[in-house]
């Protein structure tokens, strides 16, 4: 809550004349029952009629005054709360663009688009409208009791017994109602995340006929998130109706013991009168006590959920004295690498080393280690033990925003954004002009494609690139890395979805690029790899055989099974022919 208040604090000064405003408009609410009293008691009871015009101007003028007063005080809270919601997002989304991979590998999209979203709103509503209420009211009651005990002592400690019942029970609301929101704070998470990839994947729900699945599914957990809320209202039919009782009370206990001291001239009628129209302008804040507490409360829980994403700290950052490579070359080193994640051994003495400009390929079984090779290359992960050197330099000395800068990289999970072709590209390189656009897809062989659609690079695609197939969006992917023009660039098995002919077209533009990067290929077909400098293979986390095509070959070793699995129906082939 302390960070979230700081957000507050940094908007005090913004606020002080609104907050005046505030204050000479309580004041001038508070001169209303005087009126009152004095139109009873002077006016009508004593007959000076003289003084009915300036009470009656009075009392428009302070509506008036009240009315340019409140929209004052109103627009600057609310301009205030929308000002720290807008900061509490801008510093949410940039933290959340800070932590490291290992971060989200246990975080799921729904929660942190609930944290930004409504969770956010909640400090908003309670920064703005609620603070200013509260503020207000406390004002109103303070006060008011101060002018109750100037015009009758006796009669202000009668109306003021109940107050401290309903203060214990302000107190028991706000400790069970903040109890219930931190549970529906937690449902709204799992509601929104189930609702977020049930229309994320909602082909495939389809493709397998499981739309009945999912909606009950749904309606299952919004039953819950029912339930919750309703637990909420119960709560609050608990506690409202008897804070609304104990505050009637202390206006029949002012009438009845009042109506006595008028009766015994201790007391003028327009003074009861006066009297009680300051009573409720303590009943209505304690009135506004059970709302004040669901929206302040409401606000806490959500605090709390956003100041645990604050205190997620990156693993992987920047060193203080981080060497910076401006001019990388990209020479890559693994010496004895050991990687663990959760405890568990992926990757175990890793030792490999690749000159600048080269190609290494990458094979290995599912779940082999291949990926992790990668990752640690861009310090997406840091090794367990050993170490990873660019250039010599260990990359842990390294700069983080060089390092990436200088790496292209095509997922497995190709991902492209809902928007044109074109801004899809320029994702890869902010600066990229139309013609180095067209040279990245004339190399990545999607020129053709683009060129054929009606809207050309104009063309929007849907969310995650939807209707296009899968070796378009291979191929889209590929040119966003390769407009970057990278000293290193990583091909993570994103050929996968092309056919032969095309990945033979677009690896052979890779190998002859002018600026040719130090490549790291992940493929499983021999076809993609068997032109490259250097081929690896991995297993259990090792590697198991290295060297190029023709020696791996010689080897008769898992490669060559591959090999021979692979091109077995072309022996068979030219074995017939023959």
């Amino acid at each position: 809550m302390k960070k979230i208040l700081k957000y507050i604090w940094k908007y005090h000064n913004f606020i002080i004349f609104p907050f005046i405003c505030m204050l000479v408009g309580v004041g001038l609410d508070l001169l209303n029952p005087y009126l009152t009293q004095i139109m009873i008691d002077d006016v009508i009871t004593a007959k000076k009629y003289n003084l009915l015009t300036t009470i009656l101007l009075t009392i428009a003028g302070i509506a008036i005054t009240r009315a340019l007063l409140g929209y004052i005080k109103e627009y600057g809270f609310d301009w205030m709360s929308t000002q720290v919601a807008k900061d509490i997002k801008k510093d949410l989304f940039d933290h959340i663009q800070s932590l490291s991979f290992s971060y989200f590998d246990g975080m799921n999209t729904g929660e942190l688009m609930s944290r930004i979203g409504e969770d956010v709103d909640n400090i908003w509503r309670a920064a703005g409208f609620g603070a200013s209420l509260f503020l207000e009211n406390a004002i109103y009651f303070i006060l008011s009791a101060i002018i109750l005990f100037r015009l009758n002592w006796l009669l202000a400690l009668v109306c003021l017994l109940t107050m401290p019942i309903i203060a214990y029970t302000t107190l028991m609301l706000e400790k069970e109602i903040n109890k219930a929101f931190g549970k529906i704070s937690d449902q709204t998470v799992i509601l929104n995340t189930t609702a977020q990839e049930n229309i994320a994947g909602v082909r495939l729900v389809k493709a397998f006929a499981r739309e009945k699945h999912e909606i009950l599914k749904f309606l299952k957990l919004n039953r819950a998130n029912y339930d919750l809320n309703l637990e909420v209202n119960r709560i609050w039919a608990k506690y409202n109706p008897l804070q609304d009782f104990l505050g009637n009370v202390s206006t029949i206990l002012v009438v009845c013991v009042g109506g006595i001291l008028v009766i015994k001239r201790q007391l003028t009628i327009g003074d009861l009168v006066a009297f009680n129209g300051y009573v409720w302008m303590m009943i209505w804040p304690m009135r506004m006590i059970g709302w004040l507490t669901n929206t302040l409360s409401q606000s806490s829980a959500s605090a709390k959920k956003i100041e645990k994403i604050f205190q997620s700290k990156p693993q992987i950052k920047s060193p203080k004295d981080a060497v910076s490579l401006n001019n990388l070359k990209g020479n890559l080193e693994f010496k004895n690498v050991t990687f663990k994640y959760n405890d568990e051994i992926i990757l175990e003495d890793i030792n490999l080393k690749v000159p600048a400009g080269s190609t290494v390929a990458i094979m290995g079984t599912t779940g082999a280690g291949k990926s992790s090779i990668i990752n640690l290359i861009g310090r997406y992960y840091d090794v367990s033990e050993g170490s990873v050197l660019i250039d010599d330099v260990d990359i842990r000395k390294v700069d983080l925003d060089i390092l990436r800068k200088n790496m292209a990289i095509v997922p497995q999970d190709t991902f492209l954004f809902s928007d044109t072709i074109e801004k899809n590209i320029q994702f890869g390189k902010g600066d990229a002009n139309l013609t180095e656009i067209k040279e990245a897809c004339r190399d990545a062989c999607a020129l053709n494609f683009i060129e054929k659609l009606d809207d050309g690079f104009d063309t929007i695609i849907g969310e995650r690139g939807i209707g296009l197939s899968g070796g378009q969006k291979q191929r889209l992917s590929i040119a966003r890395a390769l407009v970057r023009n990278a000293k290193i660039l990583i091909l993570d098995d994103s050929t996968s979805a092309l056919d032969m002919d095309t990945e033979y077209e677009l690896l052979k533009n890779l190998y002859n690029r002018k600026q040719k990067a130090t490549t790291f290929l992940i493929a499983h077909r021999i076809s993609a790899v068997k032109n490259a400098d250097m081929i690896i293979f991995v297993h259990d986390g090792k590697i198991v055989e290295s060297g190029t095509h023709m020696e791996l070959l010689d080897k008769k070793g898992k490669y060559y099974e591959i090999y021979c699995e692979q091109f077995k129906d072309l022996d068979q082939f030219e074995s017939e022919v023959i």
